[in-house]
């Protein structure tokens, strides 16, 4: 009979061993989507299929599960960090064990062929290179929710992985009042005919000084590049290689300064989370983020409640015009905060003003359900998707690549994905409020590009403890409150009142 001790050892070993392995398959996919040659791809698929089979693998194996059920009957105390762990390694093993090893082999090749055939159509402008891949993605994503959710409405089985105990009904609560009162933000903008112009920011400006403005601002925000990097990529991501190893990439567009700059800003956000989480949980099932809301509460924060700010340019805006002087001479930094914050009815999710963003997600989130369901062939998506932007967002995309090509989230395999990034942005300006509460300066620290205090308080009451503490459970003892949509709404009608001058 092994005793509680001995238990805990092997199943922090067993922990490890399938973090390794999760690690090897980021770096493979890493790699894929920065320096691999478009010819490896179906070589790649099969390397990342064999990955994932062993995960799946030994997440199943008798052994694992036997050991979970032994320290799920043990005296581990129920508030305690190794119960934690075990409800982690439990909820990934209750997945798992309903999805058979063929689908994840399947899943794994389809993605990655699927990514490729993305990036060539978003390149060409050509959807109908894409279409045949995206439709056996989600095919293979139903027999994946059906599997797991054992009855359940699809999209709440897909929804839990990323953001745990979320279902639909729960997302379309939170997202119709929210849907109302940003439309009506936007209407009352509208109302007011002020256009500010963010022709300052689409002047040229080389990549090679972008390059150095990008490592240097995720620098100052506390990104340490010790144990990451800086890649140029097609749509913009984070990924944790380890815990150690936390590599960033972004965009460029010589054109537009905002793609790279605030891509950066966002990324880095996504990468100090993971950064952050305490040494100890390194290897373990908690060595992540709570969630993806949780997670994008960090990149939003820093790229539009820091970076985006009027204190974050009353100190930045100097170096930015010695660094592109010929770009910026003249220009008054009232003008460039305000181009930084345009509010317009918009093509491109990433590109988006806060006011209008969550209506792009709604168009996602609205658009891959019905897809996941069947009500909506692959076929007829151009068409939904450009109906859609119509209604929410006044604009209809003039190509697929500046339309439902844009992301690289289904291509993927991330099914349930994008409601997270509104709750995401709700969560940051909850955070952001309590952070301001307990810090009285950090305006006065943020003008001064001192933003240790931020990242400290950050790393305090969100990020060191990994997925140690449920999502909600972390919100409310990291700011006394449950999730709300207050703080968001305030902070956007008090910061774009001042720019539009609203009443």
């Amino acid at each position: 009979m092994s005793t509680l001790r001995e238990l805990l050892e092997r199943f922090k070993v067993e922990a490890g061993i399938l973090s390794d392995l999760a690690a090897a398959a980021d770096l493979l996919s890493w790699d894929q989507d920065t320096y691999m040659p478009a010819g490896a791809a179906s070589g790649r698929g099969q390397q990342l299929a064999t990955i994932h089979s062993l995960l799946h693998a030994r997440i199943t194996d008798d052994r694992m599960v036997d050991l979970l059920a032994e320290l799920e009957a043990s005296d581990l105390d129920p508030r305690g960090v190794d119960r934690a762990m075990v409800r982690e390694a439990r909820r990934v093993a209750d997945r798992a064990k309903f999805v058979p090893a063929r689908l994840v082999e399947e899943l794994a090749k389809r993605t990655s062929s699927a990514r490729v055939a993305w990036s060539q159509a978003r390149s060409e402008n050509r959807f109908e290179l894409f279409a045949p891949e995206l439709a056996a993605v989600f095919e293979l994503k139903r027999e994946e929710a059906d599997a797991v959710g054992r009855g359940g409405p699809r999209y709440d089985a897909l929804l839990d992985e990323f953001e745990p105990g979320a279902t639909v009904a729960g997302i379309k609560e939170l997202f119709d009042p929210l849907r109302a009162e940003q439309v009506a933000l936007l209407e009352s903008i509208a109302a007011t005919g002020v256009q500010h112009s963010d022709a300052v920011l689409k002047r040229n400006y080389p990549v090679s000084a972008q390059r150095e403005l990008c490592r240097a601002t995720a620098a100052s925000f506390g990104y340490d590049f010790e144990h990451g990097r800086l890649d140029e990529t097609l749509h913009p991501f984070a990924i944790a290689i380890g815990a150690t190893d936390v590599r960033i990439t972004t965009r460029y567009d010589e054109n537009f300064l905002n793609t790279a700059l605030f891509g950066t800003m966002h990324e880095a956000g996504h990468a100090m989370y993971e950064q952050g989480i305490a040494p100890e949980y390194r290897r373990t099932p908690l060595g992540h983020g709570a969630s993806l809301g949780v997670h994008e509460s960090q990149s939003r924060l820093w790229e539009n409640l820091v970076g985006r700010s009027l204190p974050y340019w009353e100190g930045a805006f100097p170096a930015l015009q010695a660094a592109f002087p010929s770009q910026l001479a003249g220009v008054a930094l009232r003008d460039f905060y305000a181009a930084a914050n345009r509010v317009e009815n918009s093509l491109i999710r990433v590109e988006a003003d806060e006011v209008s963003y969550n209506l792009h997600i709604l168009v996602r989130f609205e658009l891959e359900l019905a897809l996941l369901d069947g009500d909506l062939a692959v076929a007829d998506l151009p068409d939904a998707w450009n109906g859609r932007y119509r209604d929410y967002l006044g604009v209809t995309p003039p190509t697929d690549a500046l339309g439902c090509l844009q992301d690289i989230h289904w291509a993927v395999g991330l099914i349930g994905y994008f409601p997270t990034y509104a709750i995401g942005n709700l969560v940051s300006a909850q955070l952001f409020e309590a952070a301001k509460a307990a810090t009285p300066t950090l305006d006065d620290d943020i003008r001064a590009g001192d933003f240790s205090g931020l990242l400290a308080w950050l790393r305090e009451n969100v990020q060191r403890h990994g997925s140690r503490y449920r999502p909600a459970e972390l919100l409310v003892a990291a700011t006394g409150k449950e999730l709300t949509a207050a703080p968001y709404l305030a902070y956007l009608r008090g910061k774009y009142s001042d720019l539009y001058g609203l009443r």
